[in-house]
């Protein structure tokens, strides 16, 4: 009886003294600078980003690795074939429609390492949160790097 009193003691007393500490907090959302005070692992798995060659060029050749390899069944492509006018890729074949479901997805990274091109790879977004179920599908235009953003680097 005594010994179980205390051990009831000795939790509260850490109980109390916690209680009596300052709070430490992370400082998101209000952060400085463009993370605004997230900081990420560098194997962070975020919102996945469709990449651009140094021409400005679409990498992905719509070949389907990366939907064969989701677990998950979340990732839809429909590929069509580049014209001598309408360059999308560097390949003869381009996604047309490249559509990934994040109410499926499990950010496994099974896409990013069966993608021979290095067109898509998981980027640092992690805002994904939504109380409506059709915005968390995310189309090619959503997830493709902006040309602008390749002549800024």
């Amino acid at each position: 009886m005594v010994r179980n009193l205390a051990g009831i003691a000795k939790g509260m007393s850490i109980t109390f003294r916690e209680m009596l500490q300052p709070t430490i907090v992370e400082n998101y959302p209000d952060g400085p600078g463009p993370l605004r005070g997230a900081v990420f692992e560098q194997r962070f798995r975020g919102a996945h980003v469709l990449q651009r060659d140094e021409n400005g060029l679409e990498k992905c050749v719509a070949c389907f690795l990366c939907a064969a390899a989701c677990p998950a069944n979340c990732i839809f492509i429909e590929a069509a074939e580049n014209t001598a006018e309408n360059r999308i890729s560097s390949s003869e074949r381009y996604a047309k429609v490249y559509n990934i479901d994040y109410n499926r997805c499990i950010f496994c990274g099974y896409c990013v390492e069966a993608c021979p091109t290095d067109a898509i790879t998981h980027g640092h977004g992690f805002e994904l949160a939504s109380l409506n179920a059709t915005n968390m599908v995310m189309r090619k235009e959503d997830m493709l790097v902006p040309v602008s953003a390749l002549t800024a680097k």
